[in-house]
């Protein structure tokens, strides 16, 4: 017998929000039944449309808001409804890491039934203008090239003069570049008929050095007047390093191909973490908000508590960036990552720093580091830093084998992270504490540290 549903597509009803989801819409539920609809806040109270019913959650539309959040703002940035790259612009920046502290709480308990002080979220004192790196799909319209985010659910290109997460520099940048492109009778890639040259324009500016990297990413091998393009680019851009040229030439939502060539200047930037230095290539990982990179990493480095005689192990370590901080107040630090661009960073990263008491290695963290521990290799402390999925379950059975004294687990992902905890507690371990911290203002992503301990 089929479930009557409490309400049906078009109701207009009252409701009062309880949550958000993980896209920033708001959660209301009648009779148990959830309802998700964008703008709304916790708190608030609301007449809205039911747009659509699936069996066991609808979507709606906020019509009127009967009672604001105390928390609401007027958005700043004039295309954040349509845009989707922010998701919280109308909660003010007190509120949104609230949000982020009962998210990180919420699924350690729901998802990983763990117990543990979850810290209150460590944020910016200027949450605006803070990501280091900018890419943007290019479109064009009967007047040009356009540049800019995708609409929220589409790939319909919302033309953005400035972004309000990005540094202005950046702003600049791509800009300009598409201006140039356009003076040079560049086309833009059609990814339906997937014709057309340029896809994507980047750019990478170092926040200490103030380097810049312009990286011009296309369909083709060759791009149109380039040699004129490429010294109007340089002429243009203060702090210009380097200019790359990316080719993708694959049917894909993948930004990036595999054929990358220098154009003008150097194959890297740099840019500082505290006081390590990094050479950031067109592929490299690296942290976007660099600022709170170091507030990030400073709270792994402690939660790992290194004396000096300790030996670490670095599970996807990337291009080495935690692993040259713990290098600093370890003994030995074993860095593994499976990309191998990314090592190759590390190696030069390291050389870069002076830094010699570190091996990095290529290859998937569950089956290298039970190699390095058949070899007598024991790790003191384990560091992982996953990507969203989290921790392959093979390297979680084998840190429980290891028996490391402590690990710290630092995570993109809450639910994966709770997900892992568990584990890693019905193997002996005990989570001390988390830490959110907000790498990420205007949007819903939260990074954690997590501390745990062998018992």
């Amino acid at each position: 017998m089929s479930r009557t549903l409490p309400v049906q597509k078009n109701d207009i009803i009252d409701i009062i929000f309880e949550d958000l989801t993980h896209d920033g819409s708001g959660v209301a539920k009648v009779d148990g039944y959830p309802l998700f609809i964008p703008n709304g806040l916790p708190g608030e109270k609301a007449t809205v449309k039911v747009v659509k019913t699936n069996k066991n959650y609808g979507f709606g539309r906020l019509l009127e808001l009967q009672k604001k959040s105390p928390y609401r703002v007027e958005a700043p940035c004039p295309i954040y409804k349509e845009c989707g790259g922010c998701q919280l612009q109308h909660l003010n920046y007190e509120g949104q890491l609230q949000i982020k502290h009962k998210q990180v709480q919420d699924v350690l308990t729901r998802i990983g039934k763990i117990n543990t002080t979850v810290h209150p979220t460590l944020g910016m004192k200027e949450p605006w203008r803070y990501r280091n790196k900018v890419q943007v799909p290019i479109g064009e319209q009967e007047d040009g090239l356009i540049g800019g985010f995708y609409q929220q659910r589409s790939h319909q290109i919302i033309n953005m003069e400035e972004c309000l997460i990005q540094q202005e520099e950046n702003d600049y940048v791509i800009k300009k570049v598409k201006e140039i492109c356009n003076k040079y009778g560049v086309s833009a890639y059609d990814e339906g008929r997937h014709k057309g040259d340029l896809r994507h324009i980047m750019a990478r500016r170092g926040l200490v050095t103030g380097e810049m990297m312009v990286v011009l990413i296309t369909r083709t091998n060759e791009l149109v007047n380039k040699n004129k393009i490429v010294d109007e680019i340089a002429k243009s851009i203060p702090g210009l390093k380097s200019i790359i040229h990316n080719v993708n030439n694959k049917k894909t939502n993948v930004i990036m191909g595999d054929t990358t060539k220098v154009l003008w200047g150097e194959e890297t930037i740099t840019d500082y973490i505290g006081d390590v230095k990094f050479a950031i290539s067109a592929r490299s990982f690296y942290q976007v908000n660099p600022e709170q990179t170091k507030v990030l990493y400073e709270k792994a480095l402690e939660y790992a508590g290194l004396q000096g005689e300790e030996s670490v192990i670095d599970a996807y370590c990337g291009i080495g960036t935690i692993s040259l901080f713990l290098a600093k107040k370890a003994k030995k630090v074993f860095g593994v990552e499976i990309v191998p661009q990314a090592i190759d960073d590390a190696h030069r990263n390291a050389k870069l720093n002076n830094i010699h008491n570190v091996d990095f290695a290529v290859g998937e963290a569950e089956v290298v580091i039970p190699n390095w521990y058949k070899e007598g290799n024991e790790a003191d402390v384990l560091v992982v830093d996953p990507p969203r999925k989290g921790c392959d379950e093979a390297l979680l059975q084998t840190i429980i084998e290891m028996r490391p004294k402590k690990v710290v687990y630092v995570s993109c992902n809450p639910a994966t992270l709770a997900r892992d905890l568990r584990v890693l507690e019905d193997g002996g371990y005990k989570t001390l504490e988390v830490q959110p911290v907000d790498m990420f203002p205007q949007t819903m992503h939260v990074e954690c540290v997590a501390q745990l301990k062998l018992i």
